[in-house]
């Protein structure tokens, strides 16, 4: 076992640690013992799904007010944290220079983190570029979000000086080819393995193991099936990393794959809310998802419904025992 993984909590039934040890990040603490919703906040042109709807009408200029306002209602709608990305990293996507993600993200951070209504809610940067993650946690972010597994070698460093909480997500290669010539033998062993490697990585730095979170990349550079493996595996990933998960597999084009016939992407609300349930069922700590209400709704119902049926479960267990 790795170091990293000699730091996974204990596990109270495979399905999900009820004192989990808090993610710390640069803004405070996330309690991980319920899920939690990374609500995401595209400020790109070419998102897959909501491309465009945070830019200014005919510019590549970022709409602070209309941010502010999505964000509140993320926040009423049971969002945990605000994640804020410049980049899309879609398959087939074109890199965006650092010069241009700042400018559609940083702006952002800034009018979020000043605004009272969401006053004390963690802000993430979806970035891959160290420079990007060092400007945004100047602005107030608390959470870095690379999906490129520290491909950039600053990144980790901007962490630890930083205090950032980390999400280190998997990737191998770029998004504009990463769909290309997919090989994995023994995927859950190899995600897992690979993003270990990384952990240490970070660890190296002076990371902080409290402010480690892993993201198995679901969808990147994965089939259907991969993906479909990776989202409810994250006990299995958490217990070999030592971190806690985070599983994006909002309105992903898997979704419908799995679900017996591909769907256009307005039509995976229904299997984007399934699979962030099993998610958490699996172990995630995190989801990260584009339909907050409806996530965080079904969370709630799910973990209602686990923790009424494990005490009637000890309940009967003790009436049986009883009669003995």
């Amino acid at each position: 076992m790795s170091p990293a993984a000699e730091r996974a909590p204990v596990r109270d039934d495979g399905a999900r640690p009820e004192l989990a040890p808090p993610w710390v990040h640069a803004r405070g603490a996330l309690d991980l013992s319920a899920p939690r919703v990374m609500a995401i906040v595209n400020v790109t042109p070419d998102s897959f799904f909501d491309g465009g709807n945070l830019l200014a009408p005919a510019t590549d200029d970022p709409s602070v007010s209309v941010a502010a306002r999505l964000c509140r209602a993320y926040r009423q709608q049971g969002a945990d944290i605000l994640d804020v990305g410049g980049e899309s990293t879609r398959p087939g996507a074109t890199p965006v220079p650092p010069d241009v993600e700042l400018r559609r993200v940083l702006p952002v951070i800034r009018g979020l983190v000043g605004d009272p209504e969401l006053a004390g809610m963690p802000i993430s940067v979806d970035t891959r570029h160290a420079s990007v993650a060092a400007a945004a946690m100047a602005a107030g972010a608390a959470i870095l979000n690379d999906v490129s597994g520290l491909a950039d070698p600053d990144m980790a460093r901007v962490a630890a000086d930083s205090g950032a909480g980390l999400v280190i997500g998997h990737l191998r290669g770029e998004p504009a080819t990463m769909m290309r010539e997919i090989r994995f033998e023994h995927v859950l062993v190899e995600v897992a393995a690979e993003l270990a490697r990384a952990v240490e990585r970070a660890l190296r730095a002076g990371v902080a193991a409290d402010r480690i979170a892993v993201d198995p990349g679901i969808g990147f550079g994965k089939t259907a099936e991969h993906s479909a493996a990776l989202v409810g595996a994250a006990d299995y990933l958490m217990r070999e990393t030592g971190c806690p998960v985070l599983v994006g597999a909002s309105r992903k084009a898997f979704l419908g794959v799995v679900g017996g016939r591909p769907r256009p992407v307005e039509e995976r609300l229904i299997g984007s809310v399934v699979a962030a349930v099993m998610a958490a069922l699996g172990g995630a700590a995190v989801v990260r998802v584009h339909d907050v209400a409806a996530t965080a709704e079904a969370l709630r119902v799910a973990w209602a419904i686990r923790h009424a049926s494990a005490a009637a479960v000890r309940a009967a267990e003790g009436v049986e025992r009883g009669r003995w």
